[in-house]
Formats: structure tokens, sequence, C-alpha cells
């Protein structure tokens, strides 16, 4: 039996369509959002839907305001 498709993200509307927008205060306020949803604990695929980016950049955001990335993978079980 196969697994349920994971429910897609929306992108947030003051992201939407503007892919290609290079103006510097969009820019900013892009950057800091990628790195509040980081530090949140949000995927790079999750915050790509939501910025309606791809992860590249979002990678490219994080490397640029140098946050550290985590791990690949899922995250440690607790110790029951």
């Amino acid at each position: 039996m196969p697994y349920p498709p994971r429910p897609q993200l929306r992108p947030r509307p003051e992201y939407a369509g503007t892919r290609y927008s290079a103006h510097p205060l969009l820019q900013a306020r892009l950057d800091a959002f990628i790195v509040e949803r980081y530090a949140e604990g949000r995927s790079l695929r999750e915050i790509a839907e939501l910025v309606d980016r791809t992860q590249t950049a979002v990678r490219r955001a994080l490397d640029k305001h140098h946050v550290p990335r985590r791990p690949a993978g899922a995250r440690p079980l607790a110790d029951q």
C-alpha cells in the first residue's frame, strides 16, 4: 500500500510570483523570512515552497547570512 502524498505548501502572497524580482527591499525581507523559518526548524523544501523559490535559492540565502545548516536526514528520536 503506497503512502499518501505529502501536502504541498502554498507560497505566501507577498512572495508568490516575485521569483525574478531583484528589488533590494523585497530581497532583504525574503532573506529575513528564510533565516527566521529555518531557525524555527522548517526544512529547505518547506521554505522554498513558502517563498516560491528553489531549494538552491533558499540555501544561497542561508549561506549569504552565514547560517549553519543542519545535517541532512530526519531529526533523531529522543531517548525514551
